[in-house]
């Protein structure tokens, strides 16, 4: 076979099955396509899924990081400290509220925001910093419990940003491990079902907490703010009929919320998908144990990243590090070799402090983990329907066109 007759290798790609679509079908034939059954059955999954007592699904991950900052009560003269390797959702939905960011740094081999990063950005802050935004990078999270030490020592909110990490478990001290999203060391966790992350609805997002009071200002903020529960209107006059009647139409908005919510169809096949959850997973992670074992030797030149032993990871991508400069090669050139290959690679992320409109706002940060893990980071194809085949291939293509 010649590389131009091989399939193209994605670096992402969902994984949709016959009971997948036979869910969707049955939704469309049924009599809610949107705020029905199907809502509740997949909030209640996810749930289960990750241990938490609430689950408040919404359109999109972006959506679920907005949601998130404007139940906690972000808003202008806040600052929020978020890490600069992310996508810009994280910290968009900051400044969506009115509240500024500060960016932190991350380690510059594994791309996550750690505790002294965390600290440092404090330190840069205008003012008292109200909640921080973790970054679970590819699957993987730092140190939760010392990111959460120092959060409490200055009342900070913790609010993580799993879009990466649906099924992955955080290490706790003592040695056990729990599902991120379980609410045990932070407010709120939000996630994205994005079609290249492991759980696919096309677009949708979620938010999970163990607060109560947080999870009802999440449904209100999803549906436009607006509430039809009389235990909490201002009891006006419209509310009633002329024989002190609750009038069944009415509805108050005691706050501006926005249209963030999701439709059945998507909740049908994220109910669906969560149900191979543990599946998707365990292939990932024996994919990117394969890709482990043929890339060693390779180091300094080309490195996975660094894993953390704070988390068992689920594998959102497979991220190596490459010395673009001692290769002899730039990696817009690398990437187009591998494409030619017909090998799919993609770059996360552009630190955000360099992003246009944040060095407008803030000026030039200094930030040189982040940079370095820039210059290096090149995201290769993982997702669960790769044979180990896909895996050689892609290995035997990296080490070609680096000449090792």
């Amino acid at each position: 076979m010649t590389l131009s007759e091989m399939v193209f290798l994605p670096y992402g790609r969902q994984q949709i099955e016959d009971d997948d679509i036979a869910a969707v079908v049955d939704v469309l034939r049924s009599e809610f396509l949107t705020t029905g059954p199907a809502l509740a059955a997949f909030e209640a999954a996810l749930c289960r899924a990750t241990a938490a007592r609430h689950a408040v699904a919404c359109t999109n991950g972006t959506a679920a990081l907005h949601l998130a900052a404007l139940a906690f009560g972000l808003g202008p003269g806040d600052i929020a400290v978020v890490p600069s390797v992310t996508f810009l959702s994280t910290a968009n939905a900051v400044r969506l509220t009115g509240a500024e960011v500060v960016f932190a740094d991350c380690d510059p081999d594994s791309g996550l925001m750690e505790a002294q990063h965390f600290t440092e950005a404090l330190a840069r802050a205008e003012g008292p910093v109200k909640a921080v935004f973790p970054v679970h990078m590819a699957g993987q999270c730092g140190d939760l419990e010392a990111i959460r030490d120092v959060a409490d020592r200055h009342g900070i909110a913790v609010i993580d940003d799993a879009a990466h990490a649906i099924g992955s478990r955080y290490r706790l001290r003592d040695g056990e491990t729990s599902p991120i999203g379980d609410g045990r060391l932070c407010r709120m966790t939000t996630f994205s079902f994005h079609p290249v992350k492991t759980i696919a609805m096309g677009e949708g997002g979620a938010v999970t907490t163990n607060d109560d009071a947080l999870a009802a200002r999440l449904r209100h903020l999803r549906s436009h703010g607006m509430t039809r529960d009389f235990a909490e209107m201002s009891q006006n006059d419209m509310a009633y009929d002329d024989e002190g009647r609750q009038n069944p139409w009415y509805y108050e908005m005691p706050e501006v919320g926005l249209n963030y919510r999701v439709t059945d169809i998507q909740c049908a096949l994220g109910h669906s998908q969560l149900k191979k959850l543990d599946r998707f997973v365990a292939r990932r992670r024996a994919l990117a144990a394969r890709y482990d074992s043929q890339l060693e030797g390779l180091s300094p030149l080309l490195q996975p990243l660094a894993q953390s032993q704070h988390c068992k990871a689920a594998w959102h991508l497979y991220a190596i590090l490459i010395d673009f400069n001692a290769a002899g090669i730039s990696r817009a050139a690398f990437m187009n070799r591998l494409k030619e290959d017909g090998i799919g690679t993609q770059v996360h992320y552009i630190p955000v402090h360099r992003q246009p409109y944040y060095q407008r706002r803030y000026g030039e940060t200094a930030l040189p983990g982040s940079e370095r893990y820039y210059a290096r980071t090149l995201s290769l194809p993982l997702f669960a329907g790769m044979a180990d085949e896909d895996v050689d291939r892609v290995v035997a293509a990296l080490k070609r066109h680096l000449g090792v």
